[in-house]
């Protein structure tokens, strides 16, 4: 049974104006229609590519979650940082972790997990006075006035538990207390 019905459609693929015979009628004629299917096939496999290809991207994170001993740099993965970031979190104690020799630093599965299972406690130092820059030698003042290398400094630095002022790329430390110790 024939339709006597005239549409102005436009078609889906190509996108002309066209006169259809009937009201579902989508596209211009059979070739406009064999490219759209074919175009949404491959946009199928395009999808389907890209779900694998996520999934293959992810496969790694997932084998790592499932490790009970991690080293630096699987951690450093995990978290999505930088090796030395990772290095960082462990020397300041954000991160426990065990070195076993050189190169062989191991961190629990469970060490990650707990940073994000509880809000970091906030550590008070104690009552230490507080030194203004213009009271303070930068780094660089002390080796040359004392003549001792970078290394001397920061061990003593360490050593003595001297308060450490960092402002930009500079590091500070008091005037009066580093006079104390060299002189």
């Amino acid at each position: 049974m024939s339709s006597k019905i005239e549409v102005q459609r436009i078609c889906q693929h190509c996108g002309n104006e066209f006169t259809a015979r009937t009201t579902v009628t989508q596209y211009c004629g059979n070739v406009c229609a064999k490219r759209a299917y074919k175009a949404k096939m491959r946009a199928a496999k395009v999808e389907v590519s890209n779900k694998q290809t996520q999934q293959i991207k992810a496969q790694p994170i997932e084998e790592l979650k499932a490790k009970e001993f991690l080293t630096v740099r699987e951690v450093a993965l995990l978290l999505n940082c930088s090796i030395r970031s990772a290095y960082y979190y462990i020397e300041s104690g954000n991160i426990n972790a065990v070195n076993l020799g050189q190169r062989i630093t191991r961190v629990k599965r469970s060490e990650i997990d707990k940073l994000f299972e509880q809000p970091q406690p906030v550590t008070i130092q104690p009552e230490q006075k507080q030194f203004d820059i213009s009271e303070c030698y930068n780094l660089t003042e002390v080796q040359s006035k004392y003549g001792i290398s970078e290394k001397t400094l920061h061990n003593l630095i360490k050593r003595n538990s001297i308060p450490k002022i960092k402002k930009g790329w500079f590091a500070y430390v008091p005037k009066t207390v580093i006079d104390k110790l060299l002189s």
